[in-house]
C-alpha cells in the first residue's frame, strides 16, 4: 500500500490512524521479533519526551543483550542515505539530562512517529528537535518517521533539523521524496541511515538498532497497512479519493 498524503485531513482525523499504528507496531515487536530480554510498550514518558513505541530491557531475564529465539541482525543496514558524526554526538548548543524511566527497566530504543503537533509552532518544533538530541546523546537508539513534508521549520526534512545541531554539513531532502524516515545507531559515533519517500510509495521497513551493530527491522509496510483498515471509510475517501 502506498503511503498516503496526510495533508488532506485535520490532526485529529490523522491521529486515529497514529494510535492505530502506534499499536500495531508495538504488537508485532512483543510477538517475536525483538529478543526475549526486551519488550515494547507504547505511549510512555521519558525525559519529557513522549515517543511513541519504547523498547526496554527486561531487568528481571538474564539473557545476552541479542540472544534468544529472535537475534538482531549484525549486518549493516542498506539504505539510500547514510551519514556518521566524526565523533560523540554532541550539539553546539547544550542543555543535557537524564533520561531515566519509572519502570527501572533500562531504555534500549524509540520509535516516533511525527505528528503535526510536532511542527505547529516554532517552540513545539525546536522542543522536538531538543530532546531527540538529548536521547541521542544518551545513546538511546532511535527511529523517526515523518510522514509529513517539510515545512518553514524544517525545509530539509526533520533528519536535518537535528543533524544540524551537530554537523555543518547539512543533509537535503530530495524534493520529489518530502517524506523522512531515519534510524539513528548510537554508539561511540552516531549513525544515521535514512530513507526519503514520496506520497504514493511504498513504505520500506526501517532498522531499529537494539545495540550498537546490532538491529532488526521493523515492518513499516505492515503495521501501516493494519492501520490503515482502521479508519473510517468515510475519511479513507478523503485521505485517498478514488482515480478519476
Amino acid at each position: 500500500m502506498p503511503i498516503h498524503d496526510w495533508t488532506r485531513v485535520e490532526a485529529g482525523i490523522y491521529h486515529h490512524f497514529h494510535h492505530e499504528w502506534i499499536s500495531e507496531i508495538s504488537r508485532v515487536l512483543n510477538r517475536g521479533l525483538l529478543p526475549p530480554d526486551l519488550y515494547a510498550m507504547a505511549e510512555q514518558q521519558a525525559a519529557g519526551f513522549g515517543p511513541d513505541v519504547l523498547t526496554l530491557q527486561d531487568a528481571d531475564v538474564d539473557s545476552t543483550p541479542g540472544g534468544g529465539t529472535a537475534t538482531a541482525r549484525r549486518t549493516r543496514p542498506k539504505t539510500t542515505h547514510f551519514a556518521e558524526t566524526p565523533s560523540e554526538f554532541h550539539r553546539r548548543r547544550k542543555s543535557s539530562i537524564a533520561v531515566r524511566h519509572v519502570s527501572g527497566d533500562r531504555i534500549v530504543a524509540m520509535i516516533e512517529i511525527v505528528s503535526p503537533g510536532n511542527k505547529n509552532n516554532t517552540s513545539a518544533f525546536r522542543a522536538f528537535i531538543l530532546k531527540a538530541c538529548e536521547l541521542l546523546e544518551h545513546r538511546i537508539h532511535l527511529l523517526l518517521i515523518d510522514p509529513f513534508p517539510p515545512g518553514r521549520r524544517d525545509p530539509n526534512g526533520i533528519h536535518a533539523a537535528i543533524w544540524s545541531e551537530v554537523e555543518d554539513d547539512p543533509f537535503h531532502l530530495p524534493p520529489e521524496r518530502p517524506l523522512t524516515l531515519v534510524a539513528y545507531e548510537c554508539d561511540l559515533i552516531t549513525r544515521a541511515y535514512i530513507e526519503t519517500i514520496g506520497v504514493g510509495e511504498p513504505l520500506p521497513d526501517m532498522p531499529l538498532f537494539l545495540e550498537p551493530e546490532a538491529h532488526i527491522l521493523v515492518p513499516l509496510e505492515a503495521t501501516y497497512c493494519a492501520a490503515w483498515d482502521t479508519v473510517p471509510p468515510r475519511w479513507q475517501r478523503v485521505i485517498a479519493p478514488p482515480a478519476a
